[in-house]
């Protein structure tokens, strides 16, 4: 957006927030994000919990510790393979499943 001089005009973050929103797709772009943080926040969870570094949960799962490292910083949105051998190598079960809430039903 440009200026009254020709300069582009600053926005705060609000206002880029709210235009980015509206933009198409952008609603379930946010939600997958929002996914891939939740997974890696558990599986970095799951894994402290085990007193495991990262390499330790890459050895197990037979991952990279680069990879291990991006998906539980949610930069990753991973297959459900993936969320399988994760799973295998923390000795959790991997459940998937549709759920109907209430909001869910009402849309």
């Amino acid at each position: 957006m440009l200026g009254s001089e020709g300069t582009v005009a600053r926005t705060d973050w609000e206002s880029l927030r709210e235009r980015r929103t509206q933009e198409p797709g952008a609603a379930e772009a946010y939600e997958a994000t929002r996914i891939a943080y939740e997974l890696g926040k558990a599986t970095r969870e799951l894994r402290e919990e085990r007193s495991w570094t990262q390499s330790q949960l890459a050895d197990a799962a037979g991952m990279s510790q680069p990879a291990v490292a991006r998906f539980e910083a949610g930069g990753t949105v991973p297959t459900i393979p993936i969320l399988d051998r994760l799973a295998h190598a923390l000795g959790v079960e991997l459940v998937v499943r549709f759920d109907q809430s209430d909001s869910a039903a009402s849309a």
